[in-house]
């Protein structure tokens, strides 16, 4: 894995902006990190750079926005695979879209077998971005 080390959200936008040019239709990438780490930053900039203008909230409550063909899921409420299925989680791998999902660890046994990681950790203004 490579890492990114931001100093700054502005920062931490403008690397995951430019990530997402490395990414291809169908691709779903895990976004793991703790609470308050950065993931909707990340998913902001993706976002931003597959040149989506809305502007990105997170799904908390909805568990997953849609950006065009990107597909912006938060399953930490989610408490079981069988509740995320039933919620029609699973079809969106098979739209040809990109996923980013936070919190996926809750909906594991849905993911495909191949996926990108990407972690973020840190505190204050300084973090660290594996992918």
């Amino acid at each position: 894995m490579a890492v990114f080390y931001s100093h700054s959200e502005e920062e931490t936008f403008a690397w995951a902006k430019a990530y997402a040019k490395t990414l291809e239709r169908g691709d779903v990438v895990l976004l793991d990190g703790p609470m308050g780490a950065g993931k909707t930053m990340l998913a902001k900039g993706i976002i931003a750079g597959m040149g989506i203008t809305d502007e990105v909230t997170s799904p908390t409550y909805a568990y997953v926005n849609e950006y065009g063909d990107v597909f912006h899921f938060d399953c930490y409420r989610i408490v079981s695979a069988a509740q995320a299925y039933g919620l029609g989680l699973a079809d969106y791998f098979g739209r040809g879209g990109i996923c980013l999902v936070e919190w996926s660890e809750n909906i594991k046994e849905l993911l495909p077998d191949a996926v990108k990681h990407v972690r973020i950790s840190g505190e204050g203004n300084t973090r660290e971005i594996e992918f």
